[in-house]
């Protein structure tokens, strides 16, 4: 790894379907530990982004490193949250195996895990007060339960670069404020974390840094700078009257 190289570094990254653009021509470089938010109406291609950085879709143009590396040989150094809505909750496993598999990157996927393993897959559990739910099947928890287990998956991992696509989605207000908290904790630690959003009003709350994306990106950088009228307005096309209390 270059120390020196940026967590995230994109450029010029171009993503569509049936040859409409969807992504056009993107940069974007991501400084350590910062609580990052990709924010922009639907559509605009967020979720979009997040999959193209991981190599979850191809591109057609452009590059993306991570610590100045490949996704294929950084991977172990990032933990991914996907949309809950794309998981198969009916799979028939419980809440620490989900857990556990944020450590096969370490382990690889013959050896088993140890019981040092088990205990540091409860401590991530823990840490999102779900310790008590680690037997209980995926299916039988409620949309905000399952979300923290998720999010102690990628916990577990020990990554340095955290990429979620709508980790409050669908949460109750308890659950939220575990997220942010742990979002922060990992941020404190130096850990960069970034988190496609929706909700205007709770972005310069939760989120020191910020992509203003729309198809191509609109601005990005350290959210007392980039959060303004203009740049909301630019990046909704102007729809944000009711929606932009926090920008200055």
């Amino acid at each position: 790894m270059n120390a020196s190289a940026k967590p995230l570094a994109i450029h010029d990254l171009t993503v569509a379907y049936q040859d409409k653009p969807v992504l056009w021509d993107i940069d974007l470089s991501v400084p350590t530990g910062v609580l990052a938010a990709i924010v922009g109406p639907n559509g605009a291609g967020k979720s979009t982004l997040i999959k193209a950085t991981l190599g979850l879709m191809p591109v057609a143009a452009g590059t993306v490193e991570m610590f100045g590396q490949p996704y294929a040989k950084a991977r172990r150094m990032v933990g991914y949250v996907p949309q809950r809505s794309s998981v198969d909750w009916d799979f028939p496993t419980n809440a620490l195996d989900v857990v556990l598999m944020g450590t096969y990157g370490q382990l690889g996927w013959i050896k088993r895990p140890s019981k040092a393993d088990r205990e540091w897959a409860l401590h991530c559990l823990d840490q999102l007060a779900m310790a008590d739910f680690a037997q209980r099947q995926i299916s039988q928890l409620s949309g905000g339960q399952q979300q923290r287990v998720f999010l102690a998956r990628a916990l577990a991992q020990r990554a340095q670069l955290y990429l979620m696509d709508e980790p409050f989605v669908g949460v109750d207000a308890v659950t939220e404020r575990a997220i942010i908290s742990l979002l922060q904790q990992l941020r404190s630690d130096g850990k960069t974390v970034i988190c496609v959003h929706h909700d205007l009003d709770s972005a310069p709350e939760y989120f020191d840094w910020v992509a203003l994306l729309n198809v191509r990106m609109i601005a990005a950088g350290p959210m007392k700078t980039i959060w303004t009228p203009e740049n909301i307005s630019q990046t909704y096309g102007g729809r944000t009257q009711s929606l932009i209390r926090g920008a200055a």
